[in-house]
């Protein structure tokens, strides 16, 4: 029997690099891998190795703006999963970037499965990564929020994410695609992107206690609400979602159990620093036009068709990012402060 093989977009990324560490560990399928020629290695650096030695470890380079760069990236995958990860993930950039935002979340996401559609030979299973940020502004009396709740995006980047989740399942209506689609809510754990609260929290702390940046914490809005997961949790449902059972067209919440504010989040992480002379101080910089809040999840109907539940605790997540810093900031490594 021919082995399994899997095709990751933004396998360099935080989730996209996780997922392949399931992978590998989880199943034998072999793992492609897409991304793009000037994307930073650095989350896949222990995979470089097997990659070299063409051990179930392949990266394709692609870019989600170039439909001949996707297409090529499909005919050598051949994938019977499909992973698509690939985004311009930041909320606040979107501010900035909305145009390529679109381009490359909606358009992008069209890009591939229409390549997928048109490629002889395959019938991948696939699952587009849409995201909670599509809800937006929830009113309280539709907290927790389920998969009917209207949406009501907050940055371009949730409006685009609406486009990728409508494309997703549009495409399983109309083209008998295997398309499923989940809106992940905030997941977070080890290579997080620094430009994320809790990730530029924890940096500037491991900063901090190594005497590099004064002990002030720069902030944005801390009164938004939260649901937290671990990563580790959402590359695991990942699989899950392509592997059990999986029905075309559906689409599901997937969360953690552990709601809290930013502000709250940022003092367990204080909590857990060296030093106890911290100080926070608003940064205007890191403050969205509008944000969306009350971000708390019914993960009722891919727990029930799954049996999927988060496993991994808020504290061990927290813990395990700031030991992530800690361990980059003892390197040497020069970071912007952002």
């Amino acid at each position: 029997m021919a082995m399994k093989r899997a095709l990751i977009t933004g396998i360099s990324g935080m989730v996209g690099s996780h997922l392949a560490d399931y992978l590998l560990e989880h199943t034998d399928w072999d793992i492609y891998g897409m991304c793009r020629w000037r994307s930073a290695l650095d989350n896949v650096k222990h995979l470089l190795e097997r990659a070299n030695r063409r051990d179930r470890v392949f990266f394709l380079y692609g870019d989600l703006r170039d439909y001949i760069s996707i297409q090529n990236v499909v005919e050598q995958a051949m994938p019977d999963y499909v992973f698509h990860l690939a985004a311009q993930s930041y909320p606040t950039t979107s501010f900035a970037s909305p145009l390529d935002t679109y381009d490359t979340n909606i358009q992008g996401t069209e890009r591939v499965l229409e390549a997928l559609r048109r490629l002889p030979g395959v019938d991948p299973v696939i699952h587009v990564c849409s995201s909670s940020e599509v809800y937006g502004r929830v009113p309280r009396e539709k907290v927790p929020i389920s998969e009917e709740c209207t949406f009501h995006p907050a940055s371009p980047y949730a409006i685009s994410k609406v486009g990728t989740d409508l494309v997703g399942r549009f495409h399983a209506e109309a083209y008998g695609q295997k398309v499923l689609t989940t809106r992940m809510f905030t997941h977070t754990g080890p290579r997080r992107g620094d430009v994320f609260a809790e990730s530029t929290f924890s940096k500037q702390i491991a900063m901090i206690e190594r005497g590099m940046i004064p002990p002030v914490i720069k902030v944005g809005n801390l009164e938004s609400l939260r649901t937290w997961s671990d990563v580790r949790d959402a590359v695991r449902a990942y699989h899950i979602l392509l592997t059990v059972n999986p029905v075309p067209g559906e689409y599901y919440n997937i969360g953690g159990r552990y709601s809290c504010t930013i502000g709250e989040m940022l003092k367990h992480l204080m909590s857990l620093c060296e030093r106890k002379d911290l100080k926070v101080e608003t940064d205007a910089g890191r403050l969205r036009p509008i944000d969306a809040d009350l971000q708390v999840p019914d993960t009722r109907k891919f727990q029930k068709h799954t049996g999927w539940e988060p496993q991994i605790p808020f504290e061990r997540t927290m813990q395990d990012l700031l030991d992530y810093w800690r361990q980059r900031v003892r390197a040497g490594e020069v970071f912007l402060v952002r």
